[in-house]
């Protein structure tokens, strides 16, 4: 009996000497080391002071150093392609929104799966668009917007960020309810399709609250509504696409936080509760606020919210982005 006993401890000891094997990591002692928070857009812009903002927090929450890694090249499908095969082990995350997650999956021939490349670790926050038009814009409400699109047709100019962003898809979603056409001008970015607004370079567009608000507030664009359920606390005077005649046409910018696949639950769990205790800080709140952004609501801020926001997302755009034939620009 004691033979027995004094084999299996010995037993026991090995298999507590033996490393852990790549796939087993778990969240005891998690994070050991710096972590790096990919974003697939440029410094400075909405999506990388996001990213700043929340991992700020995060860093004190963790007790690590986070690490944000910048790279918007083909709208930032490179950058989180590098998450995607990264270890699944907790230390290179992927900070993305409805452009790179959703959008790229459609428009790019990419090497890695949106869906089934990545495991989702938190909803961040979400900014829905304003409808804003020129200064000297004839239109001076929505009903009229559209009946001037419709009758203007091809004469019609909108300011777009390029092929497959956000306002190029919203202007294809938005003709192929009107059943009209009009002519797109792109940009290289928000900011410059704004100064062109400015400057009268075409009509009307889609814009962001951080672009748009302070240009609506100054009264030098002419604002239509806001493609949202809710108006904006920023802008309450500004109407919803519901209120303002055209009821359904949703289009917003939300941001999430992702692993790669097959990273451990309980790290995925240590890293979804820091970034619902960043969300809650007031003063996290006032930034993001400041940035038009919303968050989500503490039961939506889940990794399985995540998840399945992002195939309602898929389901609802790809079908649209394919039958428009968006393809990357050159």
């Amino acid at each position: 009996m004691k033979r027995h006993r004094r084999q299996f401890l010995q037993l026991a000891a090995s298999a507590a000497a033996l490393p852990m094997m790549p796939g087993t990591t778990s969240a005891q002692g998690y994070p050991r080391r710096p972590i790096t928070v990919v974003v697939g857009a440029a410094a400075g812009g909405p999506t990388d002071t996001i990213g700043r903002i929340i991992t700020e927090s995060m860093r004190a929450l963790l007790g690590q150093t986070i690490v944000i890694e910048n790279n918007g090249a083909a709208a930032g499908s490179i950058a989180h392609g590098r998450v995607a095969r990264a270890a699944p082990d907790g230390y290179t995350l992927s900070l993305g929104h409805w452009g790179t997650h959703v959008v790229n999956g459609a428009v790019y021939s990419l090497q890695y799966d949106v869906l089934k490349d990545f495991e989702p670790v938190a909803l961040i926050s979400v900014s829905p668009y304003f409808i804003v038009g020129k200064r000297d814009h004839p239109a001076h409400d929505l009903k009229e917007l559209i009946a001037w699109l419709s009758a203007t047709g091809e004469n019609a100019t909108q300011g777009t960020s390029g092929a497959g962003s956000p306002g190029h898809i919203g202007g294809i979603f938005l003709q192929s309810l009107l059943g009209t056409r009009w002519v797109f001008v792109p940009y290289r970015g928000a900011n410059p399709v704004m100064q062109a607004l400015l400057a009268g370079e075409f009509d009307w567009t889609f814009t962001t609250p951080d672009q748009g608000l302070p240009q609506i507030q100054a009264g030098r664009i002419k604002p239509y509504a806001i493609t949202a359920r809710s108006r904006m606390v920023l802008a309450p005077t500004v109407p919803t696409t519901d209120e303002a005649g055209l009821p359904g046409f949703y289009l917003s910018y939300w941001h999430g936080l992702w692993a790669p696949k097959g990273t451990p639950r309980d790290i995925i769990e240590k890293l979804n509760a820091a970034v619902v205790a960043t969300l809650a800080k007031p003063a996290t709140r006032q930034r993001l606020a400041d940035l038009g952004q919303e968050i989500f609501p503490p039961d939506q801020q889940s990794a399985e919210s995540l998840a399945k926001l992002q195939r309602a997302e898929i389901e609802k755009w790809w079908p649209i982005i394919k039958a428009a034939g968006i393809k990357p620009e050159a």
